[in-house]
């Protein structure tokens, strides 16, 4: 693969992987300010809430996935995929360390691992099909 390439390529995923993750933590920001959520570091166990969470990250996976496929060189549904694959990874060492510090409950950080995936690749699959009309 010429360098060139590469640094794009490098450059599609690490440009999803941040749109997820500064979307989702802007709105975790706004949520903590309004109270709707407790204090940074303090323990949230309501369902609902961690619901709310889960809901505006499945959205904001998927428009990660949709940008990565958006700025990839070549081939954006594997680059989706290779998303996927990091936002699994980070997601399953955020669980790791996150579950046995009680934060919340432990479905939460095992959806986000599940979905990252699915989510990273039906965002690709949004923009193919964006392309292909």
């Amino acid at each position: 693969m010429h360098p060139r390439r590469l640094w794009r390529s490098t450059g599609a995923v690490l440009l999803g992987f941040f749109a997820v993750v500064v979307l989702s933590l802007g709105t975790d920001q706004v949520l903590h300010v309004l109270k709707v959520y407790p204090p940074w570091g303090q323990p949230m166990h309501d369902p609902g809430l961690n619901l709310l969470a889960l809901a505006y990250r499945i959205v904001y996976t998927v428009v990660g996935g949709y940008v990565t496929a958006r700025f990839a060189p070549y081939n954006p549904m594997r680059h989706a995929l290779a998303l996927g694959i990091v936002g699994l990874v980070v997601g399953a060492a955020g669980a790791i360390a996150t579950i046995p510090m009680g934060l919340g409950p432990s479905w939460y950080p095992i959806a986000l691992v599940v979905i990252a995936l699915p989510l990273t690749l039906l965002g690709g699959t949004l923009h193919r099909r964006r392309q292909a009309n």
